[in-house]
């Protein structure tokens, strides 16, 4: 794949985290309210998760940094699982609309297609498909 599309699709993956990530800082009341009430400090998780959205983001558009994001987003993605699937098994709704059944699998499927990008973004697949051959 050409370095162009490489850097579009990376700029494509990081901007929407970005986005996300200023939002935790703009109204993080709404992203509160999907912290499971198991973990403590949920508006610092919120803060926290916001700060590394934005870092993962920017950090993937830059090809200095790609890798090392790259790999940072797909183990950042597995570890927020947690305030989705709080919010699938016990109906909560964010920002006020609660997902069905198939919302939640299709928001499963994302997620799972976001940390994929991730590593193919960092190189990493590239490199266990070269390692199978």
């Amino acid at each position: 794949m050409s370095t162009t599309i490489v850097h579009l699709l990376a700029l494509a993956y990081g901007i929407p985290f970005i986005i996300i990530g200023i939002e935790h800082f703009r109204e993080p009341q709404k992203f509160v309210d999907i912290v499971p009430p198991y973990l403590p400090f949920p508006l610092f998780l919120v803060y926290l998760t916001g700060l590394m959205e934005i870092t993962g983001g920017l950090g993937i558009i830059y090809p200095e940094t790609r890798i090392i994001a790259g790999r940072f987003m797909a183990l950042f993605l597995l570890a927020v699982y947690p305030a989705n699937f709080y919010m699938w098994a016990n109906d909560v709704p964010f920002n006020g609309t609660k997902l069905t059944m198939n919302g939640h699998l299709v928001r499963l499927f994302v997620q799972f297609l976001l940390i994929v990008a991730a590593l193919c973004l960092s190189g990493d697949f590239q490199k266990l498909r070269n390692f199978k051959s």
